[in-house]
């Protein structure tokens, strides 16, 4: 298929190294991954043919530094994603937002958009509490107990619901952290750093930029590998023993 009218959830998966690309231009591969990438230039008015050429030269620089999630199954992802994701979300949100706090504190008089990035990332940072809590207790469960039905080819006796209705509360919960963390990032003008800024002003803003692109990854690998996995082994599973 012409790399224009993939989408950008599929590039994602299958040209893992492409990612930082698709991150530098905003291309929205976990959400929004549903878009071609014809579609996404088009919607932020960038010049395709300088993205795929950009894409191309940027394929295969090391390879083997990438992890082939495409060969992972249910709970190898999942237990990449505990350790990856969920344990570097929750060392890294107390740290930002302490240091949230002291610029607001601080800066806030100069630079008034740092106090609503303040107030928006502890919204945020409740609701991903919350948020990993339900997958690790209810969905990230279920998933491992349907993966037994079906690599043991027995039937799960559960509904598709059991699966689809956690993945889609979960789903739309990472919309709207996606949209959370995009507000964030246009008020600070892509995480552009003033010149009169001080270490801490300097450091939170690259810890926002840091937490936002693993945020991208974290929802993508759920979202496009982890969820679709699932919903497809309860529905064959549920068939298996007919």
């Amino acid at each position: 298929m012409n790399i224009q009218q993939q989408t950008l959830a599929s590039i994602a998966i299958e040209h893992h190294q492409l990612v930082p690309v698709l991150e530098k231009y905003h291309l929205d591969f976990c959400c929004g991954g549903k878009q071609t990438l014809a579609e996404a230039c088009n919607e932020r008015g960038l010049d395709i043919t300088a993205i795929i050429k950009e894409l191309k030269t940027s394929d295969i620089q090391d390879q083997k530094a990438f992890v082939d999630f495409s060969d992972m199954n249910a709970e190898q992802l999942i237990r990449y994603i505990l350790i990856k994701h969920h344990f570097y979300t929750r060392q890294s949100m107390p740290d930002i937002e302490a240091h949230l706090t002291k610029v607001a504190a601080k800066h806030g008089e100069r630079y008034p958009y740092m106090r609503t990035v303040k107030d928006l990332f502890a919204y945020l940072k409740n609701d991903m509490y919350m948020h990993m809590q339900k997958e690790e207790m209810v969905l990230f469960p279920r998933i491992k107990e349907i993966a037994t039905s079906f690599n043991n080819k027995t039937n799960t006796n559960k509904q598709q619901e059991y699966i689809s209705d956690p993945v889609t509360m979960m789903v739309h919960e990472h919309d709207e952290a996606g949209a959370i963390m995009e507000q964030i990032r246009i008020l600070t003008s892509d995480y552009s750093i003033p010149e009169d800024a001080c270490n801490t002003f300097k450091i939170v803003l690259q810890e926002l930029k840091a937490f936002e692109e693993d945020l991208h990854k974290h929802v993508h690998l759920e979202n496009n590998l982890l969820f679709p996995m699932a919903e497809k082994m309860i529905e064959q599973s549920a068939g298996q023993a007919k």
